[in-house]
């Protein structure tokens, strides 16, 4: 069975949209494209390095799309990411000129690859299919690098169908920008109790 890894750039809000680039993703008049930049230094440098090594991508389309457009001609930012199998989430596309390229139509296509053989499979950028993950439980981590500001409007991360489940901190640390970067497995249901009791 592969893992299926989500890696997401988020505000302390939730917000996910276009962390990236000003015209990355403009849907619903979003105006805040690019607010990753200013938060970029060496720690934070260093652990995308160690996240970007060569996994398996399971992406939306739109998400896709854009990745498809900037990263086969820039491939020493993230060095593998053309030969990896991209796994693409979409009932409209069947195709594309990126290599390695292969397109799904439903949940069930999901749940036969993640019970197939192979690398761990990551999941970046891509919204609405994150959700689906999430509603159907088939999320065993959670990469996040959560910014220290708040957007209001936008795409969301934990936006709507989540279901409760429990995670466990794996890895933590803090850029000195104030980023906070947390990596959480999957840990069964969610426990309650009183507390002090």
């Amino acid at each position: 069975m592969r893992k299926i890894i989500v890696l997401s750039m988020i505000t302390l809000d939730g917000v996910m949209q276009a962390p990236g680039a000003p015209e990355e993703d403009t849907s619903g008049a979003f105006k805040y494209g690019g607010w990753v930049a200013p938060y970029f230094d060496e720690v934070y440098g260093k652990v995308l390095e160690k996240q970007l090594k060569p996994a398996d991508l399971l992406l939306g389309r739109k998400t896709f799309e854009i990745f498809a457009d900037y990263w086969p001609e820039h491939e020493n930012g993230w060095p593998g990411i053309n030969d990896v199998t991209k796994y693409v989430m979409s009932k409209t596309m069947k195709k594309s000129d990126w290599k390695n390229s292969v397109f799904l139509k439903s949940l069930a296509d999901i749940e036969k690859l993640k019970n197939s053989k192979g690398s761990d499979i990551q999941v970046h950028g891509s919204d609405e299919l994150i959700q689906l993950l999430l509603k159907n439980d088939l999320v065993d981590e959670l990469w996040l690098k959560i910014y220290p500001l708040t957007l209001g409007k936008g795409k969301k991360l934990f936006d709507n169908g989540t279901i409760p489940a429990a995670f466990t901190l794996i890895e933590s640390s803090v850029t000195p920008s104030g980023v906070i970067i947390a990596n959480y497995k999957r840990a069964g249901k969610v426990k309650t109790g009183t507390v002090g009791a």
